[in-house]
């Protein structure tokens, strides 16, 4: 009873804890939608896409090279590029995905984002990070398509989405779900403090979404637990 108890518990601490991400999702994913559509793309491309594909910023360049008069091969490769980053992501959680059968590895290997990976690693053992993971992930996706099936069917009624600063909203909830990791660990802070710095650096040089393929340059100071002189 006790263990049910302290299920129920956690599970209305996870829901409570990932709404902040999900809504969030939910309103980039209108962006999204309306962006898509707005540009003249049928209501039902950005809806099968983020279905299938499932990544919010392979999906923005990928409409945006399509917009552009690039063909699908190229906005696939773009996409493509802007998500090998996920490899990473995918290691990062291999405890947690490695634990079930192979369904659930596949279904949970499409569900891995900056988010549902960041939500996850915030929690405090395995156990807790199984079920941030899963909750987080299964939210994400549902608020995700719905956003983006919304701002799809309301397409150019939204007008400018740019000016309502919904870019904004991932990059706060990451924040703030890597803050306490921050304050914890000094080699994951290093890293993340070498990793912006590379990508401030590059920002204005390269496409958008390589800045934080190369931020993962950080890494190699993970796990020198001594003070850089």
């Amino acid at each position: 009873m006790r263990t049910a108890e302290r299920t129920a518990r956690v599970s209305r601490e996870l829901v409570r804890d990932a709404s902040l991400v999900w809504v969030a999702s939910g309103v980039v994913g209108v962006s999204f939608g309306a962006i898509a559509v707005g540009g003249g793309l049928p209501v039902w491309v950005p809806v099968v896409m983020s279905v299938v594909v499932y990544a919010g910023s392979a999906q923005f360049s990928a409409v945006g090279v399509l917009l552009a008069g690039g063909g699908p091969l190229a906005a696939a490769a773009t996409g493509l590029l802007l998500n090998t980053r996920t490899a990473a992501f995918s290691l990062a959680v291999a405890d947690i995905l490695g634990s079930g059968g192979r369904v659930s590895r596949l279904l949970g290997a499409h569900l891995v984002t900056d988010e549902t990976v960041a939500f996850a690693l915030a929690q405090a053992d395995v156990e807790r990070r199984r079920a941030a993971f899963w909750v987080s992930g299964v939210g994400l996706f549902v608020v995700w398509n719905v956003g983006v099936l919304a701002g799809a069917l309301a397409g150019t009624a939204l007008g400018d989405t740019a000016v309502y600063g919904l870019d904004a909203a991932f990059p706060a909830v990451l924040v703030a779900l890597v803050l306490p990791t921050l304050r914890e660990d000094p080699a994951v802070r290093r890293c993340a403090v070498l990793g912006a710095a590379v990508a401030l650096a590059v920002s204005s040089v390269v496409p958008a979404g390589v800045p934080v393929l190369l931020a993962l340059a950080g890494l190699v100071f993970y796990g020198r637990r001594t003070d850089l002189a």
